[in-house]
């Protein structure tokens, strides 16, 4: 019985009609592997075009975004440098805990004003700046504890000055250079 299946196979396909077939259908599989070579690069092609486009596009839209919360944290560490505050907080009729107490109003106001402004800078960038303000506000403090409170304002302020002498820079001057580094990446 396997022999004459055997025979009625070989009668059905002889060598020659098998090369006939695979005459025509081996150039085809070639030509439809290569179609599907250059298919396949020319897709993912335009994907990396698609989201190269996608990411420019992005930047145009959230580097102004950006600048601008890197101009208003530095506005911010402006604001709160205490050379600034007592130029703009003290006068003649304060008290040194009068002066103490406007300049931590001042930084927690400009501080909680300026707060939004951490979703568009770096953590790191806003880990300094918080870092500047727990340091200005343990600076004034420290220098507070050292004056009597009924004292002129002018001691306070003078204190202060002083403690921020003997730093190599102000805790506002390190978060402020850090920011326009930051800044000098993005562009």
């Amino acid at each position: 019985m396997l022999n004459i299946v055997k025979k009625k196979l070989q009668n059905f396909f002889n060598m020659s009609d098998i090369l006939e077939i695979l005459k025509y259908i081996l150039p085809a599989l070639i030509v439809l592997f290569t179609a599907y070579l250059i298919l396949k690069k020319l897709i993912e092609s335009e994907q990396n075009r698609n989201r190269i486009e996608n990411t420019i596009e992005s930047q145009r839209i959230t580097l102004p975004v950006k600048l601008q919360a890197y101009e208003r944290v530095t506005l911010l560490l402006e604001r709160i440098s205490p050379e600034s505050m007592i130029m703009r907080l003290s006068t003649r009729e304060m008290t040194a805990r009068q002066l103490q107490s406007a300049m931590l109003s001042t930084i927690r106001a400009e501080f909680d004003h300026n707060v939004s402004q951490q979703i568009y800078i770096s953590t790191k960038a806003w880990g300094i700046v918080k870092s500047a303000r727990e340091n200005l506000i343990k600076i004034i403090n420290t220098t507070a504890e050292n004056i009597r409170p009924d004292a002129p304002a002018f001691e306070l302020s003078k204190a202060i000055l002083e403690n921020l002498m003997e730093l190599d820079k102000s805790p506002t001057a390190i978060a402020i250079d850090f920011v326009k580094q930051e800044v000098g990446q993005l562009l």
